[in-house]
């Protein structure tokens, strides 16, 4: 069953239910009320009769009552408790019998009278002098009371029925309107799963809806931004695959057909072996990246000294500073710790100091700066620094500068300082090259969640 179909039956139930609750608490209630109301008619009735007999007429003139109350037209009878004897009533003789034989005349406390299957609201109300001991019991039949109520009822149900059908209009018209983003919802959502990515649209929405549109939409960029990206790296990979390979078959096939002699056959198996190891350095480089992005736990975290691993990224990189004749500076007067995999992150300070001392002119600089919560390590060289059009996609793999290697050195960097927690962003250098800044937190992950 479809959601607003379930939200419009869960919406009727719950009225029925409560205007089925409503209608039998009312309809119990509505009897107690007109019964109370008729005693309250009834005694303010009494009392203008009993102050006018006794103004006008001797409590002993017993006819001159009669004549009187038999003009009034209200069924009641004139009581004598004294001798315990009506005196006179206006209902007919066998109904005022009965009533008397059937019920406790003297008892005052007794406010409902039953005769032949009827019940009669009684109100009293005593002449004064109390001496006199006349009382005035006025009565009304119950089923003129029970006549009210059905009517009360029958109107109140047609209340109910034409507000249960507003009510049921109105929620069918608000549940398509909850219903329909969430159909054109779901309709975005099976453009995603097509890879439709250009003909998704916002929809009108407010509140949670609109709330789970926008992510919807930021989960369809993020998609298509990544798949875009796994695209440019399999065209990418498999360029940079296929020209080693290419190389390396062209010289097999031309060692194999003996088509060079012996110089060049010595030459191309130097060749082979550079070209090899190139296809290895990139083969084991995209293994490195996957593993980072898909397997966490190779990540192992521990405190380690960062000023330490500055100085051993820079004695690891000392030969190829001393032959590209580049000055390595380090720039750390203070000496601060922070949690990372020790092993991997120096990985990532080799990168971008390899990169520095590939790209640098004469000077290459590190500098290590720190906050109560953040460590700061810059990595700049007096290059050319990054072109305008390709500095936003410099940690994107396969991309590279003029003098790159494999174009997976920044990528895999960028990936090691996330999973460290950190960032890293590239701009230009007051050397004039370019300039590599990774953020850190001091805090250990688990601290935060502490709140340490």
């Amino acid at each position: 069953m479809k959601l607003k179909y379930q939200l419009n039956l869960a919406f009727t139930t719950l009225l029925l239910v409560i205007l089925t609750v409503t209608g039998f608490v009312i309809y119990s209630m509505i009897l107690d009320t007109l019964v109370e109301d008729e005693q309250r008619q009834l005694k303010q009735k009494g009392e203008i009769l009993v102050n006018i007999l006794n103004q006008q007429y001797d409590s002993r003139n017993v006819q001159a009552f009669s004549d009187f109350l038999e003009s009034q037209d209200l069924q009641l009878f004139l009581y004598d408790r004294t001798y315990n004897r009506i005196l006179y009533t206006s209902l007919p003789r066998e109904v005022a019998q009965g009533v008397v034989s059937n019920n406790d005349i003297q008892a005052s406390e007794e406010t409902l009278w039953t005769y032949d299957g009827s019940t009669f609201v009684t109100s009293r109300i005593r002449f004064y002098p109390a001496e006199s001991g006349l009382e005035l019991i006025l009565l009304t039949p119950m089923t003129d009371l029970q006549a009210v109520q059905q009517n009360f009822i029958e109107q109140l149900m047609i209340v109910f029925l034409i507000g249960a059908a507003v009510a049921i209009a109105l929620s069918y018209y608000l549940t398509n309107k909850l219903v329909t983003p969430l159909t054109k919802l779901k309709l975005e959502l099976k453009k995603i799963e097509k890879r439709q990515f250009d003909e998704i649209k916002p929809i009108e929405a407010t509140g949670e809806i609109k709330e789970v549109e926008n992510s919807v939409h930021d989960m369809a960029d993020a998609l298509h931004k990544y798949m875009a990206s796994q695209q440019a790296f399999f065209q990418n990979a498999s360029h940079e695959l296929k020209t080693p390979l290419m190389s390396i078959q062209g010289y097999a096939e031309g060692i194999r057909d003996g088509i060079f002699d012996e110089t060049d056959t010595e030459k191309g198996l130097d060749v082979m072996v550079m070209e090899v190891k190139r296809l290895k350095k990139i083969i084991n480089e995209m293994i490195l990246l996957a593993k980072l992005d898909s397997e966490p736990s190779i990540y192992e975290q521990d405190l380690v000294d960062v000023k330490e691993l500055l100085v051993q990224a820079i004695d690891r990189t000392k030969p190829l500073a001393h032959e590209q004749g580049i000055d390595v500076q380090l720039y750390a007067d203070t000496e601060t710790t922070i949690y990372v995999d020790g092993e991997k992150f120096l990985r990532a300070l080799l990168n971008l100091l390899t990169n520095g001392i590939r790209h640098g002119k004469a000077h290459v600089r590190l500098t290590l700066s720190k906050s109560e919560e953040d460590v700061w390590i810059t990595i700049e060289d007096d290059g050319e620094g990054i072109p305008e059009d390709l500095i936003q996609h410099i940690f994107q793999r396969f991309v590279k500068g003029k003098t790159g290697e494999t174009g997976l050195g920044l990528s895999i960097a960028r990936a090691i300082v996330e999973q460290s927690g950190g960032k890293i962003t590239a701009g230009q250098s007051e050397l004039g090259g370019a300039a590599f800044t990774i953020t850190l937190h001091k805090h250990h992950p688990s601290d935060k969640i502490n709140g340490s």
